[in-house]
């Protein structure tokens, strides 16, 4: 087991804080700190920090020794590759309206644009893998999203609330036809209406919303959303589209999945995120990147409804799985309240009078790849090679699939009477 040293992004949309206070670094940052990355991605990779202080490369160390890193089985399913990328997305302002494609449409797309000669960094390029990208973020913070569309009668209800004439001929497009391809129908007309149709239609439900919330209707946090989209992005389509999505608060611990097609945008706050390890976005409002409406629609699913929130299976009294249908990734979160520390009887700042901890401890075994996260307290991981590990809030390690099993053992709770920890594995 190796310490990682993870990179992170600073993307405009990030906080300047909540990266910066996980890591124990001087807050504000200087700049934007949107994501923490944990793994092997070729453009940003951890670097593993061995006990003998030499550091090298995750993904140089896989590229180099697959079979052991990964597990034999691992490794050639998914061509030497970690196939999952962790992270800790932290946003302060909107990110993009955007949807992945599945496994058939990146492959698909990917050869075409390789056929037309796209180069793989060039900024209107949509597919630069062959994978698809499911994911799932699980909330660290209160967290804040837009994902889905709403059941087609619920956004008729939410429009004519609105009371704005400009939309009638829109809410009777979806009335007329209340399902899939209504949806369709008026996501595809609001996402391409020329610029200056936007222009004029935005005003007037900008001022819808205003007075919605004036009159303290039934969708107060949507047209509040609507209203910070409109500001952040004026004369944008994709504040329109917004009004069809599914508005999401989940709270500390709470878990959204987002299979191929799903339209999201993340609007604000601070959790775990873990996916297949793939860069394909395709875009459809709220950013100055490359927005590739066609290609949007060939992937998007028109299916309304709530989205379903995930509170995790809990395995035991201190592990919670997030189970989903990826092939990629595993998210498990591991969590001790104070009573289950204090009897392992604390001697130092970095010792335990005993090991004989009971339930309090979680066993990994090496069933292949794994990252471990701490993200509240401190935890001590106890090999069964007899090498041991502390690890802080902020800190993370790689558990290579040839590491023997590790006891994860809580060693300390910060101010909040919590040890908290995200596990990361591809399943076997």
């Amino acid at each position: 087991m190796d310490l990682l040293r993870n990179p992170v992004r600073p993307y405009a949309w990030g906080s300047r804080t909540a990266i910066s206070t996980l890591l124990g670094l001087p807050v504000p940052a200087p700049h934007p700190e949107a994501e923490l990355w944990l793994g092997a991605h070729p453009s940003d990779s951890s670097t593993l920090v061995r006990a003998d202080g030499s550091e090298a490369a995750l993904v140089e160390v896989l590229h180099a020794d697959p079979h052991r890193q990964l597990g034999q089985a691992c490794a050639q399913r998914w061509g030497g590759r970690l196939p999952f990328l962790m992270k800790v997305l932290a946003a302060d302002e909107p990110l993009s309206l955007q949807a992945h494609p599945s496994a058939e449409q990146a492959a698909e797309g990917f050869e075409r644009e390789e056929r037309a000669g796209v180069p793989l960094d060039a900024s209107e390029r949509n597919y630069r893998d062959r994978s698809h990208k499911p994911e799932l973020i699980c909330a660290l913070t209160e967290f804040h999203a837009l994902a889905g569309f709403r059941d087609a009668d619920r956004t008729v209800e939410l429009l004519n609330e609105l009371d704005v004439p400009e939309l009638a001929h829109y809410v009777d497009l979806l009335a007329a036809v209340p399902g899939p391809e209504g949806l369709r129908a008026l996501f595809t007309t609001l996402i391409t209406l020329p610029q200056a149709a936007v222009d004029a239609l935005l005003p007037p439900v900008l001022d819808g919303c205003v007075r919605h919330l004036q009159a303290h209707g039934p969708y107060d946090r949507e047209c509040r959303t609507v209203l910070e989209l409109g500001e952040a992005y004026p004369g944008d389509a994709g504040v329109l589209a917004a009004l069809l999505l599914n508005r999401i608060v989940l709270a500390p611990g709470e878990a959204m999945y987002l299979p191929a097609g799903n339209l999201h945008s993340y609007l604000r706050g601070t959790g775990v995120e873990i996916m297949a390890n793939s860069d394909n976005v395709l875009r459809g409002g709220l950013t100055p990147k490359h927005v590739d409406v066609p290609e949007l629609m060939r992937v998007l699913d028109f299916r309304g409804g709530d989205m379903p929130l995930l509170t995790g299976e809990r395995q035991r009294d201190c592990v919670t799985v997030y189970p989903t249908e990826a092939v990629e990734f595993e998210l498990s979160r591991l969590d001790w309240a104070e009573r289950a520390i204090n009897p392992l009887g604390i001697v130092d700042g970095d010792g335990l009078a005993g090991t004989d901890v009971g339930d309090s401890t979680v066993r990994l075994e090496p069933v292949g790849p794994q990252v471990l996260l701490c993200t509240a307290g401190r935890v001590r991981l106890l090999a069964e090679d007899g090498g041991t590990l502390t690890i802080s809030r902020g800190q993370a390690v790689w558990l290579a699939a040839a590491d023997p099993a590790v006891e994860v053992v809580p060693v300390e709770c910060d101010e909040s009477g919590r040890t908290q920890v995200f596990h990361a594995t591809a399943p076997s």
